[in-house]
């Protein structure tokens, strides 16, 4: 059973970095057809991809996003995580990471969710 768990500071300021973790058990971040995802949802809002990770190494990013994403891993801790510069307000979301299949692209394992808000 792959369980993923995020992590990190649950209040961020604004124009600062948002950084989060996600650790991964049952399963490495580098077996094959697999890609790693962090997905958000706003208050009231309906879920926005925001990037991510593959099997691999190779980073995807939502086009409203690219600027200011960056996704990482840790392949040694089977961790993998997500900075988001220049936050604002409108960056308050309960973040979550995802592992998705291909093809299909079925986010079929997610983590419980941390909720980070951007406040001064």
């Amino acid at each position: 059973q792959v369980q993923l768990q995020e992590s990190g500071p649950g209040l961020v300021k604004p124009s600062q970095t948002l950084s989060l973790t996600c650790t991964v058990s049952g399963g490495s971040i580098t077996t094959n057809s697999y890609y790693w995802s962090w997905i958000r949802q706003p208050p009231g809002k309906g879920l926005e991809w925001m990037g991510a990770i593959s099997y691999s190494g190779s980073t995807y990013y939502s086009p409203s996003l690219k600027s200011r994403a960056s996704i990482s891993r840790d392949t040694s801790k089977n961790q993998f995580a997500l900075q988001l510069s220049v936050v604002t307000p409108e960056d308050t979301a309960v973040y979550y990471c995802a592992r998705n299949t291909v093809p299909g692209w079925i986010q079929d394992y997610w983590g419980q969710g941390t909720q980070v808000t951007v406040s001064s």
